[in-house]
């Protein structure tokens, strides 16, 4: 009996050694900023963040654009489009962590909190963030809704102030993940409210561990997730900035997923056994933000002047290896309201000249552009990309220095309109036409940060305005088509090309598909 025992615990012990949990590492490109999504909008610190701790109460079926059932199990909208209830599912668990232990499960209170902290400037939280709340500033929620109120434990009425065609797809951003109004209020009452960000809890499929900055960020799978326990025991972001390194260590055994190789490898990576590439069209646009702030960018003539001199189909060729089409609009094909009638403009070099000499600057001016540090999904190689960039401008007599930021710091700094010209991409967050032109254009957006090139003009605003409250498509579309041509006739940005997203993988990574929005959600994953 003693020897059976003894059997037994030995098995036992084993079934627990760390070596058999199964365990997903990725090398990712970027350190996130935070936590707490609100804060931020670096897709590297969704992944992080929004994708692995919480839930909203909307989601997008994973790979699509798709509205599903999240917190929520279903809601209901008044017939004139103003009131939003949502039904939240029963017994959906928080993260119990070393630095807090829930008492209850999911109400509405939860819900409530996670939204006024954003939108009520009297919610103890609403100054909080030095920097203020980025997307609920940049697409207007404040003035959007009304009121959010718990009907009872489980139902949230959400009241807006006029109709909001985009407002469901909004729910379902990571700004709006649902956090812990219990954890909040202990936090509070500790005077510890940066622990919100630094030390996350949620109700997301995968709990916070620990996090070493610029080096890795370990999770551990959430045994009480309500759509039911991920395959996966632990999840390891791995931070590795170069792309190049990323592979090899994909290769090496030492990561089982490598985000964004760069195009010139997706050969090698087929013809690897051992390997799987994972592709798709992102709604993504890549772009340089001028800031029309800064002189002389705030004459228009001098924005369209470097749009018609940059060649857009030899930066699709250089750095994306045709992995990506040229640019001419803030829309990728893909978008639905995306004008085709705007294709990029060839280069033309004595337009360009006309136009600087129309400003006063025939012999040219100093820019700085700013990039980041290392390459991302949207951009294999920003430095090669800028050097493009410069050797274009020069033509025109513009003397362009580069200006290399480590992501975060470029961030901060363009959201304060530092920048002279900066080198960026936007990905949809929800899949409607709006999210590209709102928070990147919306006069709002200035203050927010997330309009980098600091343009506003009220004639584009009212028809953002007035298609936001339309329901019918055909009827948004059109405005979004006007809206695309004052665009075009700004220049506010210099657009560039339409990247493809990719993602390498060992093959025996199973259940990872590539999101359009350009973020990575491992629930589903298993490593076989």
């Amino acid at each position: 009996m003693k020897r059976l025992a003894a059997l037994v615990a030995l098995v036992l012990a084993a079934a627990s050694l760390p070596a058999l949990a199964k365990t997903l590492t990725v090398c990712t490109e970027a350190s996130p900023d935070g936590f707490d999504y609100a804060l931020f909008h670096a897709n590297s610190t969704a992944d992080a963040s929004s994708e692995a701790l919480y839930n909203r109460l909307v989601e997008f079926e994973p790979g699509t654009t798709r509205l599903v059932p999240g917190l929520a199990e279903r809601w209901e909208i008044s017939p004139d489009g103003k009131t939003y209830t949502f039904q939240l599912r029963a017994g959906v668990a928080f993260h119990s962590t070393p630095w807090f232990k829930p008492t209850r499960p999911l109400t509405a209170d939860d819900v409530v909190f996670s939204f006024t902290r954003q939108l009520d400037p009297s919610h103890p939280w609403y100054g909080q963030p030095r920097q203020g709340w980025y997307y609920a500033t940049a697409l207007q929620l404040g003035q959007l809704v009304k009121r959010v109120s718990a009907v009872d434990a489980r139902t949230v009425r959400i009241e807006l102030t006029r109709p909001e065609a985009p407002f469901l797809a909004d729910v379902a951003m990571g700004f709006l993940s649902v956090l812990s109004a219990e954890y909040a209020q202990a936090l509070q009452a500790a005077g510890r409210l940066e622990d919100l960000n630094l030390k996350p809890v949620g109700t997301g499929p995968f709990m916070f561990r620990s996090y070493v900055k610029d080096a890795v960020v370990r999770y551990e799978a959430h045994p009480g997730y309500f759509r039911g326990r991920v395959a996966l025991d632990r999840l390891i972001f791995s931070i590795s900035p170069d792309p190049a390194a990323r592979l090899q260590r994909l290769k090496a055994g030492e990561c089982d997923v490598s985000l964004y190789p760069v195009p010139q490898s997706w050969d090698e990576i087929r013809g690897d056994t051992r390997l799987r590439l994972l592709t798709g069209p992102g709604l993504i646009t890549s772009f340089v933000g001028l800031n029309v702030e800064h002189k002389p960018l705030d004459d228009r003539r001098v924005r369209q002047a470097l749009w018609l001199a940059t060649d857009r189909a030899a930066i699709a060729r250089a750095i994306y290896g045709g992995a990506a089409n040229p640019a001419g609009s803030p829309y990728p094909p893909s978008q639905w309201s995306h004008d085709e009638r705007l294709g990029p403009l060839q280069p033309d070099l004595a337009q360009a000249r006309a136009l600087l000499k129309a400003a006063g600057l025939a012999g040219g001016f100093p820019l700085k552009l700013w990039i980041r540090a290392g390459a991302g999904a949207t951009n294999p190689n920003p430095r090669a990309t800028a050097e493009l960039l410069q050797a274009d401008w020069a033509r025109l007599g513009v003397k362009v220095e580069i200006v290399t930021l480590e992501f975060g710091e470029l961030l901060k700094r363009t959201r304060a309109g530092e920048h002279d010209a900066t080198l960026l991409a936007w990905a949809s967050d929800n899949g409607d036409p709006d999210n590209f032109l709102t928070p990147n254009f919306g006069c709002a957006a200035v203050a927010a940060g997330s309009n980098v090139s600091r343009w506003c003009r009220k004639e584009f605003d009212a028809l953002l305005a007035e298609a936001r409250e339309l329901a019918d498509p055909a009827r948004r579309e059109a405005l979004y088509r006007r809206a695309q041509a004052l665009y075009r006739e700004d220049a506010p940005w210099v657009p560039l090309v339409y990247p493809t997203t990719a993602i390498a993988t060992q093959a025996r990574v199973t259940g990872l598909r590539v999101s359009p929005f350009g973020l990575n959600n491992y629930a589903n994953v298993d490593v076989r």
